[in-house]
């Protein structure tokens, strides 16, 4: 059994409670935050992608340049580069960071932010985009000689790389979206499911859906499980802080005029997960967002635990198998 811990990067500092000040894209930031995640030790660094954000490849690019260990989980958003150009570009990269490139393949559930980039079509017909997308990048990446693709949304002919990952078989293609057409496309396409860390009937329920999806094509899947962790000397003082953090980011949200929901079920405590308005974030349900609490003890600490958030997590994630 192995755990690989994912932080994140962002390109510049800001949170829930610490609202953004400065440029989107801060290069010191972006260096600094990579250096530090190396010398604590993590394996890999998310970097997330949006339709208002700065490019995630790039931020990879750089933050590679200054780290000489650190891997890059590199949001990706299908459909919008072609796949043959999109692989050659994460070979291209891989080959100059020395195999320190995974892609993290982001459909996308919010149709206003994907009609931002130019995509208006609905959300099953973009995973079976997807789905082709994902076809012509595993053969473009792995493809000995050229070769021919003719889908409903990629018609290529003679495509070839003549660059290579020096990971084999190619780069790791971790994979997010919880949808029954996500879940067909991950158990077809994923070397690793992402999800978040629901409760523990939740996650058994999605870890089954997808490892039967895998099977279907004679596939196995790992799994990565986003966490945020809020960490203090007892359990007592970590709900305290926890509290605390909820009446910050309700502040700051509110102070932005985004709009406070309540949890689905009355037994569980309330997070709000809200940006700075000018961040520019959305979901689907609405900017203000309500998360259910767990707990876990780790190393003699206590964690308080958001049961789900809708946007990247910068704290831990875990590639071993949830409970089965």
């Amino acid at each position: 059994m192995s755990i690989e811990f994912i932080g994140y990067i962002g390109g510049h500092h800001a949170s829930e409670i610490h609202p953004r000040s400065g440029p989107t894209l801060q290069p010191d930031y972006v260096e600094t935050v990579a250096r530090a995640h190396e010398a604590a030790g993590f394996d890999r660094a998310l970097i997330a992608f949006h339709s208002n954000s700065p490019d995630s490849t790039l931020i990879a690019a750089h933050a590679a340049s200054v780290t000489k260990k650190l891997q890059f989980l590199i949001a990706h958003r299908p459909g919008f580069v072609q796949p043959t150009l999109a692989a050659r570009q994460f070979a291209t990269l891989d080959v100059f960071n020395g195999g320190r490139t995974a892609v993290h393949i982001i459909t996308g559930g919010d149709d206003r932010e994907l009609r931002a980039d130019g995509s208006h079509i609905g959300k099953d017909e973009r995973y079976a985009r997807t789905d082709e997308y994902l076809s012509v990048v595993r053969q473009e990446w792995t493809s000995e000689k050229p070769f021919d693709y003719d889908g409903t949304y990629y018609q290529v002919e003679g495509a070839y790389s003549t660059v290579r990952s020096p990971q084999q078989p190619h780069i790791p293609v971790y994979f997010g979206g919880s949808s029954a057409a996500a879940i067909a496309v991950a158990g077809k396409h994923a070397d690793v499911y992402a999800l978040w860390g629901e409760t523990y009937e939740q996650v058994r329920e999605v870890v089954t859906q997808v490892r039967a999806e895998a099977a279907k094509h004679g596939r196995t899947i790992r799994f990565s499980l986003s966490l945020r962790p809020i960490l203090a000397e007892t359990e007592e003082l970590a709900w305290q802080r926890a509290e605390h953090i909820l009446q910050q980011a309700t502040a700051l949200a509110e102070q932005n005029g985004f709009v406070r929901r309540e949890p689905p079920n009355e037994g569980s405590r309330r997070l709000l997960a809200a940006a700075a308005q000018g961040q520019g974030w959305t979901s689907a349900y609405g900017p203000g967002l309500p998360g259910c609490w767990g707990r876990k003890v780790i190393r003699r600490r206590w964690w308080a635990l958001p049961n789900k958030w809708h946007r990247p997590c910068s704290t831990i994630t875990t590639s071993v198998s949830p409970p089965s």
